[in-house]
């Protein structure tokens, strides 16, 4: 396991210690299921899908990508995740905040992440249109295939990390590293 993936399954599992009965649903309601503890197979192979789609990918893309998925998603527990972690990697402030409307401060992304941003939109939103062929071939033009499918993976995981997130009810902040 690699240090992001273990990172990753100790912030999950520090929100969760003691039990689904000590953690509220987001929605402050009903407790929900600790899904580490639960389905502990799925939760490691999602660890371990998690690991492999980040190797090799620059860690600033990977919380960009992580970033601008969970906005999309309203995923608050992990946006508070991944903004943190980006700071601890050296993010600006600046940047941070330009996330949400990238393509209006385009500027103050390169071209392979703002194609990278683009890519992890289209296939978080791909129920509302699809990947149009325009975003692929952007994102295929700065990421060899090797690293496409990796930052594919990164946004298939992102995805089912917020899933996972508002279906458990995580509470943003309750992750204390």
């Amino acid at each position: 396991m690699t240090n992001e993936a273990q990172v990753k399954e100790a912030q999950f599992n520090q929100a969760e210690r003691g039990g689904a009965s000590e953690v509220k649903g987001a929605a402050g309601g009903v407790p929900r299921i600790n899904f580490a503890k639960a389905a502990p197979k799925a939760f490691k192979a999602l660890i371990g899908f998690d690991a492999a789609a980040r190797e090799g990918l620059d860690p600033a893309l990977v919380e960009l990508v992580q970033i601008r998925s969970s906005q999309l998603n309203k995923c608050a527990y992990c946006l508070h995740m991944h903004t943190t972690d980006a700071r601890k990697a050296g993010e600006s402030e600046e940047r941070l905040h330009m996330v949400a409307v990238w393509e209006e401060a385009a500027h103050f992304f390169t071209p392979k992440e703002r194609a990278a941003l683009a890519l992890t939109e289209a296939v978080t939103l791909v129920a509302q249109g699809g990947v149009p062929d325009e975003v692929y071939r952007r994102a295929a033009a700065h990421f060899d295939e090797p690293e496409l499918a990796r930052l594919l993976a990164l946004i298939f995981t992102i995805n089912t990390w917020n899933r996972l997130a508002l279906s458990t009810g995580k509470v943003a902040g309750t992750d204390e590293r």
